[in-house]
Order: structure tokens, then C-alpha cells, then sequence
């Protein structure tokens, strides 16, 4: 019976992401080929187009996922948002450095900034360029630590990034 998301569809999917995930560390992305990763995963062409159109749909529907479930895990944690988020990235390290191998920080954004927060400490003054520069420097913070081998622990990292909103009611 094909149904929409059974069992075996998710598990070719998971396969064909760690394949590729796995080869992003060693190969650029032009340098992958479906043949590589149907040869990796022991699946067949036809499975790999019954879900991606080519490389590039793969590597769209990785970074829409990624981003899905980055928004997802932190909606109705405020207080500990930070730390969870740095948690996260700590514990699926392949999958962010493979987001930030493929540049998709540069077009794309994770979804963690709060308006509302900066509604307040920045009295809604400027609030565009605010949310640019710190999704920005939050990006870098990240690909910083990821490259560094995640040494600090989430809980310091978190730290950082609060430490970015203290005493901004001066500045503004």
C-alpha cells in the first residue's frame, strides 16, 4: 500500500540525508552525484527520484526541514530558549556545520529572533537594522563555535548571546 509517509519512504529519506550529510564533510556539492549516494545507501535511482527532483531539491528540502524543526523545538520556551537552542545545535553539530557548509545562512535565517523582545529593549527605534545585525551575529557565534568543536558548553554559549541584550536600553 503507498501511503503518503509510511515507513519504508521515511527510512529511504533518512538514509539518502545521512549519505549526504556524511559526503558534505568530505566533497563540495558539486562533486556529489545521486549515483554516489544510491551506491552509499544500497538504494535504487528510482527510489531517490520518487523523492527528490535532483542534488539541489535534496539539499532545499534538507535546509527547509533543518529550519522547520529548528523553529519547531523552541516556540513556547522563552525563558530558556537560548540554552535549549544552543542544546540543539550541540547535539545535531553535523547537521549545522553541513547548514553553514552550504551557505544557507547567507539567504536563509533560523528562525530564533524575538520581535517583541526587541520591540522593548530598543523602543521600537531602528528595529530592522537590529534584527539584521543580530541574526547575523548570531550566525556567526554559531559557525564560530561549531568550527572551534563546540568547547564552550550550551549553557556558556547561551550566556553570550544574553548578554548581547544587557544594558541596551543605553544605547538606544
Amino acid at each position: 500500500m503507498n501511503v503518503k509517509n509510511n515507513k519504508r519512504k521515511r527510512d529511504s529519506i533518512d538514509k539518502i540525508e545521512k549519505s549526504f550529510i556524511n559526503m558534505l564533510q568530505k566533497k563540495e556539492l558539486n562533486q556529489i552525484s545521486v549515483t554516489d549516494i544510491c551506491k552509499d545507501t544500497g538504494l535504487n535511482r528510482s527510489t531517490f527520484y520518487a523523492n527528490y527532483i535532483d542534488i539541489y531539491d535534496l539539499t532545499d528540502k534538507l535546509r527547509e526541514k533543518l529550519e522547520k524543526d529548528f523553529g519547531e523545538q523552541f516556540k513556547e520556551h522563552y525563558n530558556h530558549k537560548a540554552v535549549m537552542m544552543f542544546r540543539h545545535i550541540y547535539e545535531n553539530q553535523l547537521l549545522y556545520t553541513t547548514y553553514f557548509k552550504l551557505c544557507y545562512d547567507e539567504k536563509h535565517q533560523i528562525n530564533i529572533y524575538d520581535i517583541s523582545r526587541a520591540e522593548q529593549e530598543f523602543n521600537n527605534k531602528h528595529i530592522k537594522y537590529h534584527i539584521h545585525f543580530f541574526r547575523n551575529g548570531f550566525n556567526a557565534i554559531v559557525k564560530m563555535w561549531l568550527a572551534d568543536g563546540c568547547k564552550e558548553t550550551p549553557e556558556e554559549m547561551a550566556e553570550i548571546i544574553e548578554s548581547e541584550y544587557r544594558g541596551r536600553r543605553d544605547y538606544s
